[in-house]
């Protein structure tokens, strides 16, 4: 897959999202749990189209920042762009805004996966 691959997206920051909804603290701030989940999920769906029939991404490490709290009711935007392509492994540069300025940033990396051996591996633990 070529580097250089962007990734946007947008939400409005709810009650649900907050670190004392989450369990991540206690205060009614956007929880860092949400900004992640938002970054893998840019991420992701930024390569899906790129993908074979029968594949997916899983994420396998995320370093980042929470810099700044946003307040329910702001929006969130995240950008990520992949820096970095070998065979299987995807490394992408992360940043997540509030309407006032940074809130986060860092490095995610994603491992493209065969979604029927991938599945079959993570049953198997069961037996």
């Amino acid at each position: 897959m070529e580097t250089g691959i962007k990734g946007f997206r947008e939400i409005t920051v709810t009650d649900e999202m907050t670190a004392a909804k989450a369990g991540s603290g206690s205060l009614e701030v956007f929880a860092t749990p949400c900004m992640i989940s938002l970054i893998e999920g840019t991420a992701a769906s930024s390569v899906a189209g790129n993908l074979k029939e029968g594949q997916s991404t899983v994420g396998t490490r995320i370093e980042v920042s929470h810099v700044s709290p946003t307040p329910v009711g702001m929006k969130v935007t995240c950008e990520t762009e992949l820096i970095q392509s070998d065979r299987r492994k995807l490394v992408f540069s992360v940043k997540a805004f509030d309407e006032k300025g940074l809130i986060g940033e860092g490095t995610h990396e994603r491992f493209i996966v065969d979604n029927q051996s991938f599945l079959e591996k993570c049953r198997d633990k069961l037996k």
